[in-house]
């Protein structure tokens, strides 16, 4: 996936510029497929993700190594029967995307400075309520193979009945995960940072006069998009496990009953009343 994303954003990089230079009213179709690619391949992960953790939650011996049957047949669904759940849901967010892209070029017109902000905020609370949506909505095109709007329903009557909508709230994983990408990609800024102090010639060619600083930019943004990347599997992980404690605690605890008492314990002493 990150070699996919690699490759796309290089390529698109450059038939955009030739693309946009011809024809400017091109750029919110750019836009769109720039956003829509990405946001595929990261939904894919995802469902994957989701189906191996429901293989290892409800049959054990068939998700017991990184090789095992449970990761082809996952990434088979994901990109068969689930790929049309994976694009539409993407396609949403990508248009919400390429929209406030879009509006990002108008910002240098004086006159409608107001009008662009407030369509910005709007445009960021809606991306941010479908992307909140599509987390959880994954989780169940990955587990069950439902269709996109179904998935989305069905998981959030689950969290519905079960009283843990204000549980799901307070879901910090994704913050924690998002510290440590930030901080992979201080690190891997440090290491560029080094590699540009020790030979000055190696950005001489672009025309900057501080190459340690423009090191340490680059290492930074690689370090903290492929970590990024990383780091979603987990989460992708986390929102899976947090969905089939819901649906089949049993299971959990026939299954792996030393993490199903750990968890309980944990879950007790953060929501006593919830559990």
């Amino acid at each position: 996936t990150m070699c996919a994303a690699f490759a796309f954003s290089v390529a698109w990089t450059t038939i955009s510029n030739n693309i946009l230079n011809a024809y400017p009213g091109m750029a919110f179709l750019m836009f769109l497929s720039y956003f829509w690619t990405h946001q595929v391949l990261s939904n894919t992960m995802h469902v994957t993700s989701a189906g191996v953790i429901g293989t290892w939650w409800f049959a054990p011996a068939e998700a017991s190594s990184c090789c095992s049957k449970a990761v082809g047949d996952s990434l088979g669904r994901a990109t068969t029967y689930s790929f049309g759940s994976i694009c539409f849901g993407s396609l949403i967010v990508a248009l919400v995307q390429a929209l406030r892209q879009l509006n990002h070029h108008l910002r240098g017109q004086e006159d409608a400075q107001l009008i662009v902000c407030l369509i910005d905020c709007i445009l960021g609370c809606i991306e941010g309520i479908i992307e909140y949506f599509n987390k959880w909505a994954y989780v169940y095109v990955g587990l069950y193979g439902y269709s996109y709007l179904d998935a989305g329903r069905n998981v959030m009557t689950l969290f519905q009945n079960k009283g843990w909508t204000v549980i799901i709230t307070d879901d910090l994983a994704e913050n924690v995960l998002f510290m440590m990408s930030v901080l992979i990609g201080l690190l891997t800024g440090l290491v560029g940072y080094m590699i540009a102090s020790l030979d000055q010639n190696i950005f001489a060619n672009f025309g900057f006069d501080s190459p340690g600083g423009v090191g340490f930019l680059f290492g930074f943004l690689v370090g903290l998009v492929f970590a990024s990347i990383l780091m979603s599997v987990v989460a992708s992980a986390v929102n899976t496990v947090i969905v089939c404690f819901a649906e089949g605690p049993r299971e959990f605890e026939s299954n792996h009953p030393q993490l199903s008492a750990e968890m309980r314990d944990a879950w007790r002493m953060a929501w006593p009343n919830d559990f």
